[in-house]
């Protein structure tokens, strides 16, 4: 009678303290949840402040603003869904993104840019362009800048896009949008970094092409037997040319980036 008493209280005791451990382990996790929602507030507010009351006096600045407007936007609306910790940090993230468009509009009107940033992923791997690069492939013509200018109005804070790496600077037009929006890189991508980065000092294809394609792979990505067609053939994609200044990401929910 005794030890079946005994057990019956062992017993007891392990369930009271499993309830205890899961309970704390729940608690826990809400703390760093509130914790996560609480730095992510405060960022996506900072960059509500900026886009508020900046108003950009040259293109590119005005550029650089509605990037960054878009971002605060998709900041918010994600705050909105965030269920977790992962998801919260991803919102985080966003703002950075919008504080780094922010940045760049504030450069542009040669004012102070303010204090750097937290890095965004892959942003150090992919580098930054370093000097001017005008590239033609198939009658489309693409230039590259580290200063804004006249033609190169649409800015990249650096990064990875659809697991290619993009270097920060100053575009004649986000050609990168469509893998940015779909998740995927269009036909002939890889011609495309090769022609405008290869050679390049202090981006990641400085030597040519080589995250697993490689430039007479990229050759194939061509198509068609004239050989032309630099345009995405990726669902959601599109061509690298004639993108409208707007700089719609898609809908700002998460994985939409």
């Amino acid at each position: 009678m005794a030890g079946t008493i005994l057990t019956v209280v062992v017993l007891v005791l392990i369930v009271a303290g499993a309830a205890w451990l899961i309970r704390q382990r729940a608690a826990a996790r809400e703390r760093e949840l509130e914790d996560a929602k609480s730095e992510a507030r405060r960022w996506v507010e900072r960059l509500g402040g900026q886009v508020l009351n900046l108003v950009g006096t040259n293109e590119a600045a005005k550029q650089a603003l509605a990037d960054a407007a878009e971002r605060y936007t998709a900041a918010g609306s994600q705050m909105e869904q965030a269920r977790s910790t992962t998801q919260t940090r991803q919102v985080t993230e966003t703002a950075y993104e919008g504080l780094y468009y922010v940045r760049a509009a504030r450069t542009a009107m040669d004012l102070d840019p303010g204090p750097e940033l937290p890095p965004l992923p892959g942003q150090q791997r992919a580098g930054a362009v370093t000097e001017e690069r005008d590239v033609e492939l198939d009658g489309h013509s693409y230039s590259a800048s580290p200063a804004p200018s006249e033609r190169n109005r649409h800015y990249y804070p650096g990064g990875d896009v659809a697991g290619r790496p993009v270097p920060r600077g100053w575009y004649s037009e986000p050609w990168w949008r469509p893998a940015l929006v779909a998740g995927a890189w269009g036909i002939g991508s890889a011609l495309l970094f090769s022609a405008m980065f290869s050679g390049m000092a202090g981006v990641a294809y400085a030597d040519g092409f080589s995250d697993g394609a490689g430039y007479d792979d990229a050759q194939g990505d061509v198509g068609g037997d004239d050989g032309g067609g630099i345009d995405g053939g990726d669902p959601g994609g599109g061509d690298f040319g004639g993108f409208d200044g707007g700089g719609d990401f898609g809908g700002g929910g998460f994985g939409d980036f």
